[in-house]
């Protein structure tokens, strides 16, 4: 009698085929996800993000160049400007060379010094020869000037060489004012445009007896620093004060000018007060000039310098020039 074969419960057969199925489930499992509708918005969204960054990343190299360039071009102009530099250093050196070699020097007069003084010695002629059409008369106050002003600006040098004879320009002060019994506005200021009442500077002090008093009083005091140059307060006074309703005189006491070039301050003046259709000047100018010292005959040059300078001003500008002697003290 035959023997039966012994049946196994899991043969090799039976574990191949569990093994095939359980892999078939795996990949559907796989299959069904890759085309899962959420993976494909999240691979959508990384590209996205992806092209994103990609269009930055250009961007940053973009600015990166334009910086690196705008470095290049500011390295080489440095280095141009240090070279330039380099030259204005040479350039200075040889200057203050050349000025030192010069300081070590005599001076040589120019060869035109006789016809310069010979012009000066006109000069001196010429104001001498006019000192008498432009004295005080007796019975006036300041002779010849007109008084048709309504307002009155007073530039007055205060240096040490006019306060030597400040009681004779308070006198003249006097005088001036009591030429025009009433007017409109008042100012005084010196030659460097510095007012005697700095809190109402550019504003007119309207006329009163209390104030004439007061510009009396301070006049005694009052020495700002000046540099005998009129100029500077003249031209001050015509800026901050002419107004076309106003008719405007400026008094300009001075004894010296210290300044550089009459014809340049002849020319500013003139392009400042311009004149009308009708050759009017936008203010009138006057001038009393003191005599520079009380002893001796010889006329200094900055004395000379003041009375030519005033002379054509006034002629200039509608105005008269009065000059001073010793004897009118």
């Amino acid at each position: 009698m035959k023997k039966r074969r012994n049946i196994e419960a899991f043969s090799l057969s039976f574990l191949d085929c569990i093994c095939c199925g359980f892999g078939a489930i795996v990949l559907l499992l796989v299959l069904s996800k890759i085309y899962d509708p959420n993976n494909l918005n999240v691979q959508a969204e990384s590209i996205e993000l992806s092209q994103s960054l990609q269009e930055q990343l250009e961007e940053i190299q973009n600015e990166s160049s334009f910086v690196d360039q705008n470095y290049r071009e500011a390295k080489l102009n440095t280095v141009n400007l240090l070279q330039e530099l380099e030259v204005l250093n040479k350039e200075l050196n040889n200057v203050r060379g050349e000025y030192a070699i010069s300081l070590s020097k005599p001076i040589e007069l120019d060869d035109n010094e006789k016809d310069l003084e010979e012009a000066k010695q006109k000069l001196s002629d010429e104001i001498k020869k006019m000192q008498p059409d432009f004295r005080r008369a007796s019975n006036e106050a300041i002779g010849g000037i007109p008084v048709d002003s309504e307002y009155i600006i007073f530039v007055i040098d205060t240096s040490g060489s006019m306060q030597s004879k400040w009681d004779w320009a308070e006198r003249k002060l006097s005088e001036v004012l009591d030429v025009y019994p009433t007017v409109k506005g008042l100012q005084i200021m010196n030659d460097n445009g510095r007012f005697m009442f700095q809190q109402y500077g550019k504003t007119w002090l309207p006329d009163t007896p209390q104030l004439r008093q007061s510009i009396k009083n301070t006049m005694r005091q009052w020495a700002p620093f000046s540099d005998s140059d009129p100029s500077d307060g003249i031209s001050y006074a015509i800026q901050s004060f002419w107004a076309p309703d106003k008719k405007i005189s400026i008094y300009v006491f001075g004894d010296e000018f210290q300044g550089n070039s009459m014809q340049a301050v002849l020319n500013d003046i003139d392009r400042i007060n311009i004149e009308d259709e009708n050759g009017d000047r936008l203010v009138r100018i006057h001038a009393v000039g003191f005599p520079y010292s009380f002893g001796g005959s010889r006329i200094p040059q900055s004395s000379q310098r003041f009375a030519g300078l005033m002379r054509l001003l006034c002629e200039r500008n509608g105005g008269t020039f009065v000059a001073l002697t010793n004897n009118d003290r």
